[in-house]
């Protein structure tokens, strides 16, 4: 008579063992091998309690066109200045120098976002005048838009002294992005988005550097020159101007901001896929082990009476 399969089920056989065998320290070191490997995976992969998060991104900046220069003619403090605004430059009276100036920013890779700032600056000097320092400060519109929106005014601040009289001073550096606190990580973030130096006072102290970099570095969110290079040339012709060129470049920048919920899961999420692997693995070795009787145990079919 021919046999046919009518209906089948698996069957589901228990291992039991005592206490103090080797069955129950291979389960004990199974456990272990399976729920911490993948919890110090996530953790060093990407830091399990992480509260802030970064990413990377180079930043839209534009000149600004305004300008404040001050350079020092003697040791005695004697100097020169010029300025975008004109009640400063009204204020000079007999040490106000009016430069040449000429300014091109440049999108090197053709991303549509400049890369780097170059100006050129011959200040008219008198014969007898001769430089030991320069001071200029450059304001740039700055702006973020890959996570929250941000849109403030900063500036760069150029500076270099020497006891010796010069003729040209080159000086490059990166504008760089300070934060005292992170980034929101969307919205609007603009209440910086006003000016750094107030043109349109009549007074004095709108123009003092203590004053300006007083405010300015109140603020939780500025720019700074980094990375600066300075050559300070000597021998400068009687009657010739003095050089100032000036290469500022706009890098990418490391943006902090806080971790939201859903990349806070996505953390936790990634000990959970690690922890996938690692109990489909361990799942396959105690069935090897069990079934095999690598241990010693006794297999009792579900259903049928228990040994005592």
């Amino acid at each position: 008579m021919a046999f046919y399969e009518v209906y089948s089920h698996p069957a589901l056989l228990r291992y039991k063992t005592s206490v103090c065998t080797k069955a129950t320290l291979f389960m004990i070191v199974v456990v272990c091998l399976t729920y911490i490997p993948p919890l110090l995976v996530a953790y060093r992969s990407q830091g399990f309690w992480i509260k802030r998060s970064t990413y990377e991104e180079q930043p839209v900046v534009k000149f600004q066109y305004q300008t404040l220069l001050v350079v020092a003619t003697s040791v005695r403090g004697d100097y020169v200045a010029w300025s975008t605004f004109p009640h400063l430059n009204n204020m000079l009276g007999a040490n106000l120098r009016i430069p040449t100036l000429s300014v091109r920013e440049e999108d090197q890779n053709q991303d549509g976002k400049l890369d780097f700032l170059i100006l050129k600056l011959q200040l008219p000097l008198k014969p007898e005048e001769q430089v030991y320092s320069v001071q200029l400060l450059l304001t740039f519109s700055y702006q973020l838009f890959r996570m929250s929106t941000v849109v403030m005014q900063s500036l760069a601040y150029l500076q270099h002294s020497s006891s010796v009289p010069g003729a040209k001073l080159f000086i490059s550096g990166d504008l760089r992005l300070q934060q005292r606190t992170p980034l929101p990580h969307r919205g609007l973030y603009n209440i910086y988005n006003v000016s750094v130096i107030d043109g349109t006072s009549p007074f004095a102290s709108a123009y003092d550097l203590d004053n300006i970099f007083g405010s300015y570095q109140e603020r939780n969110l500025t720019t700074v020159l980094s990375c600066v290079v300075p050559v300070w040339t000597v021998g400068r012709a009687a009657g010739s101007p003095f050089e100032l060129t000036a290469k500022i470049y706009y890098p990418n920048e490391v943006i902090r901001y806080p971790l939201i919920f859903i990349i806070f899961m996505k953390f936790k999420l990634s000990y959970v896929s690690v922890l996938l692997v690692f109990l489909w693995v361990f799942e396959r070795v105690q069935r090897f082990v069990f079934q095999n009787q690598v241990v010693t145990t006794v297999p009792i079919p579900v259903g049928k009476p228990h040994l005592s």
